[in-house]
């Protein structure tokens, strides 16, 4: 793929997004009361901006020019909000987190794998150095305090050992014999030099003999190389055709990425920021004085005193240089006065009416809205919610237009920067910073004034003590959030997170489910469902912060299933595709840690501390059914039941702004109290076992579940190994069974004797029969 390939792959993406809008302006602003075809038009319109989706973020990732970047990085993340406002919608109007598309899907004509939901690749890019040292930190943390060990050398073993001396000897045996081999046909050529003389061409027979010599070589050179290629996979040196071209291909994309990165680098690196400064900065700063200066002048000749000079969250000096005349300014402070006196009546009055009312009973004041009005709302129709993220796709959309569209880049044979597009942006920072240093500077001058003129001192001191107040956080005020992290990591509160990807949970999308849903059967989950719910709850918000403030987001999610369908797996890839650090608090780890009511108000406050600090960040409750028990237990300090009553208020003081995710796993939630269980966990998604399909089959040239299971273990995929068979024979049990079953048969004799002696399914068979299934009965109580 070159440039221009993604170039045009972002002006599809664009002019789809146009026509999106436009139809979003048209089809939503009318009530529908077909709810069947308003779930239609929504499902078909969750579609187009998924694809629109699949094509900016392949765009940003790939093309190198910055100020691209910039406008699809914002388009993007408004694509993603919307995705997740329409999610929201498409549930509420089903009753249902699960959707069966598939006959829309056929009606575009495309596949449930271009709906998928990718995940943006610049999470984890743009922060990979800040993720490298957290990781390095986390390493020496717990090497330090013993709870993790340097990672051994892998032991050799007497038969390794001397495979690898018999290679190095027959290498340096070759070599020696080479060099001997070629002395003597050089002596044999000097020899037949002398003997005879040099005739004048080649003759046929010497001519037909160089031909044979060097397709003799070729064919001998070939034979050779790949007879070293089967003695490296014998030695388990190289891996097999079948796994190499997965990891050439990722070598490939590292490299790629690597590159972009040097070049990345290069571009933060122009100075043009620095030469605005060293020529326009000194002119910005005296004409903001200026400003400033003659500003304190109108309103002391107006009001009579100096203004109060705007804090830094009121704007500073942006607020006293807003486009408006002495005299506005005067009206809008009178009006205030005459706002803040009315307030006041107001109270007063309402504190009279209260003494009034002392002893009578209480109104009910809160709305209602009645049985009619309810069934008018619902005969109304269904029309879409407001969204956040629709101008942001508008703003982006008109930016593209104005500057991109029509832009000629035929000059731009790079295409990585646009000095004069760099300017406009570093002039706003420069004037930015520069404002800072002149706010300093002023609100000094301005005191000094006050002084000189007025005799008025400043109350900056009084100030400085409430905000001093006001920022003390009970016993941990003094504590630094490197030593909180310490803390939380050696009492094994914050845990390093496995690396493992989304796609890594593999699972086929269910074709059914429409055909079901028709005859009214509700259908079970496919594992596709769930890889797409944990993208659209989990990963997306924690990953982008404008989403995650926006758009709906989900604080507390639930992943209930049975035991071995890859839980802790989708926990541990939401922290790897997110780059979020994990809290453990599953009852069996805080157990007899920070005993008391006391001490557990203390972890929870250092948690959502670090978590809040070092966001994003997920907080795993294994077992949380546990927590949640009707029955009682005696011992206070292992009671897991003390988090019960302080998770609604950990879930309360997480703000919009605080990319912090609450993840519960339980194979039992039939075992909890529902009522305190639902409150806390606002989504709860089922993870069923694998189906057929997901057991067996294709999936993007990825074998699914046995194939790939067997092959990661070193087994060899042979006509004598029937996968159909297994995948049949299979069905009810987990993932984590299947992982058992395979690590159990291919042990390191059988690996060894792979060759002489192919797998069979009864091998498999025969240690499937000791697993116990998930049967139908606890499947139901599931659903």
């Amino acid at each position: 793929f070159s440039i221009s390939t993604y170039n045009k792959m972002w002006t599809d993406a664009q002019r789809d997004l146009d026509i999106q809008l436009r139809r979003e302006r048209e089809e939503f602003l009318q009530p529908e009361k077909d709810r069947v075809k308003a779930f239609k038009t929504l499902a078909v319109s969750y579609i187009k901006y998924m694809q629109i989706f699949r094509n900016l973020e392949m765009a940003h990732d790939q093309l190198l020019h910055q100020q691209k970047r910039t406008v699809i990085r914002r388009v993007l993340e408004g694509v993603i909000g919307r995705i997740l406002e329409m999610k929201k919608e498409m549930v509420e109007l089903e009753n249902s987190e699960f959707h069966y598309i598939d006959n829309i899907l056929e009606d575009l004509k495309l596949l449930p794998e271009e709906v998928e939901v990718p995940i943006p690749r610049y999470f984890i890019k743009e922060k990979l150095e800040v993720l490298q040292q957290r990781e390095k930190i986390l390493d020496q943390i717990l090497l330090d305090a013993g709870l993790q060990t340097e990672k051994p050398v892998k032991a050799m073993t007497f038969e390794e050992a001397i495979k690898i001396i018999q290679v190095a000897e027959r290498a340096r045996q070759g070599r020696c014999r080479a060099a001997f081999m070629k002395q003597i046909y050089h002596e044999r050529k000097r020899e037949r030099k002398t003997k005879h003389e040099v005739q004048a061409g080649p003759s046929p027979d010497d001519a037909a003999t160089c031909i044979q010599k060097v397709w003799r070589g070729y064919i001998q050179r070939k034979k050779t190389e790949k007879m070293r290629e089967e003695e490296m996979i014998f030695l388990g040196m190289s891996l097999p055709p079948h796994l190499r071209a997965t990891s050439i291909s990722q070598m490939h994309v590292g490299q790629v990425n690597a590159l972009q990165g040097e070049v990345g680098a290069r571009h933060k690196e122009v100075s043009i920021k620095d030469k605005l400064r060293e020529t326009e900065g000194l002119d910005i700063k005296e004409t903001l004085q200026d400003q400033i200066g003659q500003c304190f002048i109108e309103c002391r000749h107006i009001l009579g005193k100096f203004p109060d000079y705007p804090t830094k969250e009121a704007g500073g000096s942006m607020a006293i240089l807003s486009q408006k005349t002495p005299e506005q300014v005067a009206a809008e402070l009178a009006l205030k006065k005459e706002m803040a006196l009315q307030k006041k009546a107001q109270k007063e009055k309402k504190e009279k009416g209260k003494e009034k009312t002392k002893g009578k009973k209480p109104q009910k004041t809160g709305k209602k809205v009645s049985l009619p009005a309810a069934k008018a709302i619902k005969e109304d129709g269904w029309k879409m919610a407001p969204s956040n993220f629709l101008s942001i796709m508008e703003e982006g959309n008109s930016q593209y237009k104005a500057v991109w569209q029509s832009r000629d880049e035929g000059w731009d044979f790079l295409q990585d920067h646009d000095p004069e597009l760099i300017k406009e942006e570093k002039r706003e920072e420069v004037e930015e910073e520069i404002r800072v240093q002149v706010d300093e500077l002023m609100q000094q001058k301005l005191e000094n004034l006050k002084l000189a003129v007025d005799g008025e001192k400043s109350d900056k001191q009084k100030k400085g003590r409430k905000s001093e107040k006001n920022f003390s956080l009970m016993s941990l005020a003094h504590r630094t959030i490197d030593s909180l992290y310490k803390e939380l990591v050696e009492g094994g509160l914050l845990i390093k997170a496995k690396t493992v990807n989304l796609s890594d949970y593999v699972g086929k999308y269910s074709y059914l489910g429409t055909t079901l849903r028709q005859v009214d059967i509700e259908p079970m989950p496919s594992l596709a469902d769930v890889r797409q719910l944990i993208a659209l709850y989990g990963i997306l918000p924690l990953g982008s912060q404008i989403v995650h403030e926006k758009a709906p987001v989900v604080k507390a999610l639930l992943l209930a299933g049975p035991t071995g369908v890859g839980k802790k797996m989708l926990v541990h890839a939401i922290c790897t595709e997110a780059g979020a650090n994990l809290f453990d608090l599953s009852a069996s780890n805080i157990a007899g840690k920070y005993p008391g009511k006391s001490g557990l108000q203390m972890m929870l406050h250092m948690v959502l501390k670090v978590a809040k600090q070092l966001q994003p960040s997920v907080v795993w409750i294994g077992d949380t059914e546990k927590i949640f028990s009707k029955a009682a237990q005696k011992a206070e300090e292992i009671n897991p039941k003390r988090l019960e009553k302080m998770l609604p208020k950990f879930l309360k003081a997480l703000k919009a702004q605080d990319r912090v995710l609450l993840v519960g796993t339980t194979n039992r939630p039939f075992d909890a109290n529902l009522k305190p269980f639902c409150k806390v966990y606002q989504k709860i998604i089922l993870i069923p076992r694998p189906d057929y399909a997901s057991r067996f089959g294709k999936y993007f040239k990825r074998f699914l579940l046995w194939k790939r299971i067997i092959l990661q273990n070193g087994g060899a995929i042979t006509d004598l190994l029937n996968m159909s068979c297994l995948a049949k024979v299979s069905d009810g049990f987990t993932q984590g069974q299947i992982v058992q079953v395979v690590q159990a048969v291919l042990s390191e004799l059988r690996l060894q004797q792979m060759t002489r002696k192919p797998l069979r399914t009864a091998e498999f068979m025969t240690a499937l029969a000791g697993q116990d299934p998930v049967y139908k009965e606890e499947e139901e109580a599931f659903k």
